[in-house]
C-alpha cells in the first residue's frame, strides 16, 4: 500500500488546491488531491529534491 502525503501548508474549506506526494521505490509520485482518480505524476527523487530547494529559495515567486 502507498502512504500518500499532503502537505502540511494544506488548509480546509472547498476551494484549496493540494498536492500529495508518494514514495516509490526511486521515484516520487504526485497527484492532485482532489482528482486522485486522474492518476498521478511520478519522477526521479533527485528531480523532486531539486525542485523543493528551488521552491524554498523562492526561485518561483511563491
Amino acid at each position: 500500500m502507498t502512504n500518500w502525503r499532503k502537505s502540511s501548508y494544506t488548509g480546509t474549506g472547498n476551494d484549496n488546491v493540494c498536492v500529495e506526494v508518494a514514495a516509490l521505490g526511486s521515484r516520487i509520485g504526485l497527484r492532485d488531491s482532489k482528482n486522485r482518480g486522474l492518476g498521478k505524476l511520478e519522477v526521479r527523487r533527485e528531480a523532486f529534491a531539486g525542485l523543493v530547494s528551488r521552491v524554498k529559495r523562492g526561485e518561483f515567486g511563491l
